[in-house]
C-alpha cells in the first residue's frame, strides 16, 4: 500500500485538471494514489481521467458521486482513503516541485508521535512567490489555528492529515440544496486535540481561478447560508477569545437571517454574544445581499 494519498475533488474542470496530472507524473517520489473525486461533473471528467488510467504511469482511483460540492467531495475522499496520509489538492491547482518526497521527510519526523495530526506546509503561486508568508522559523509545533492567531501567518497553506486522525471526526453535513459549508470545521475539530509539524516548503502551487470559491466567497454566503451557520455556531463554541466569539457570531446572524431561522437565539451556543452581534449582522446581511445583487 502507498503511503500518502493526494485526493482532488473536481467539478467540471476538465480543461485545468490536467496540471495537477502533469505534476504528479513528475514527481520523483511515486509513494502516493492520486484519489480523484468526480462531484457530478457533466464534462469529460470521466473520459480524461479513464485515458490516464490507462496510461498507467502513476496510480489512481476515481470516484464518482451526485453533486454534494467542495465538502461533500471530502467527505467521500476521507471515506474510501486507506493510506497512512492524505493531502487535498484542488482541481485548479498542482503539486509542487518534489512535493511528495518532502512531505515524506517531513513525516518521518513525527510519524511515531500520536500527538501530531499531521503537517502543515506552503502554498506558492506559478512564479514561485508565496501565498502570504512562511512560517516563522522558531514554531517547532502548532495548530492552525494558532498559526494565524498566535504566530500571525498570512495566506492559505497546506495541510497533511494522518487519515486515521482525520477519520475519528464526523463528516460534514450536507444540507438540502446547498453545495458549501466551510473546511475550517473539520480543521479546528482536530486542533482541539493534536498538534501539526511546521514545514516551510512548498507543498502546492495555487491559481485562484474566476470561478473558484476563494473568488466568490460573498455568492457562497448568499447562497449557502445553512452551511455558514453550522459553521458560525461551531467557530463560536471552540473560539478563544472574545474578539473571535463576536466575529462568527456577527456571521451567524447574517446567515441564520438568510434562512428566515427565528430561532437563531435559541440555537447559538453563545447567546449573549449573538444578542450583541444582532445589529451588525443585519448590516452584514443587507452587505451582502446588495453586494450579490441578490435584492433584499
Amino acid at each position: 500500500m502507498k503511503t500518502i494519498t493526494v485526493f482532488t475533488p473536481t467539478y467540471n474542470r476538465a480543461y485545468c485538471l490536467h496540471k495537477c496530472y502533469e505534476s504528479l507524473i513528475k514527481q520523483s517520489n511515486q509513494d502516493f494514489v492520486w484519489l480523484i473525486i468526480d462531484d457530478g461533473s457533466s464534462d469529460d471528467t470521466k473520459e480524461l481521467v479513464a485515458s490516464w488510467i490507462n496510461e498507467n504511469k502513476i496510480d489512481i482511483q476515481y470516484h464518482y458521486q451526485k453533486n454534494l460540492g467542495m465538502h461533500g467531495g471530502h467527505n467521500a475522499a476521507y471515506r474510501l482513503i486507506e493510506t497512512t496520509l492524505n493531502v487535498c489538492i484542488d482541481s485548479d491547482d498542482f503539486v509542487g516541485e518534489e512535493a511528495i518526497q518532502k512531505i515524506l521527510d517531513s513525516w518521518e519526523v513525527i510519524k511515531d508521535k500520536p500527538e501530531y495530526a499531521g503537517l502543515v506546509g506552503l502554498d506558492a503561486d506559478e512564479s514561485g512567490t508565496i501565498i502570504g508568508t512562511k512560517i516563522p522559523e522558531g514554531v517547532k509545533e502548532t495548530t492552525l489555528y494558532e498559526l494565524y492567531n498566535t504566530h500571525k501567518v498570512l495566506g492559505d497553506k497546506k495541510l497533511v492529515y494522518r487519515t486515521e486522525v482525520v477519520k475519528k471526526y464526523p463528516p460534514y453535513p450536507i444540507f438540502e440544496g446547498e453545495r458549501f459549508v466551510p473546511l475550517g470545521y473539520l480543521y479546528q475539530l482536530i486542533d482541539q486535540d493534536y498538534k501539526l509539524l511546521p514545514v516551510n516548503e512548498v507543498f502546492c502551487v495555487v491559481e485562484y481561478m474566476v470561478d473558484g470559491s476563494s473568488m466568490n466567497m460573498l455568492k457562497q454566503y448568499r447562497r449557502h447560508p445553512r452551511g455558514f451557520a453550522f459553521s458560525r455556531k461551531s467557530r463560536m463554541q471552540l473560539a478563544t477569545n472574545f474578539k473571535d466569539k463576536f466575529k462568527n457570531a456577527i456571521h451567524y446572524v447574517s446567515s441564520s437571517l438568510f434562512i428566515k431561522n427565528g430561532s437563531f437565539l435559541k440555537e447559538s451556543p453563545k447567546k449573549i454574544t449573538t444578542i450583541l452581534a444582532i445589529p451588525f449582522g443585519i448590516v452584514l446581511n443587507l452587505y451582502i445581499r446588495y453586494k450579490t445583487k441578490e435584492g433584499i
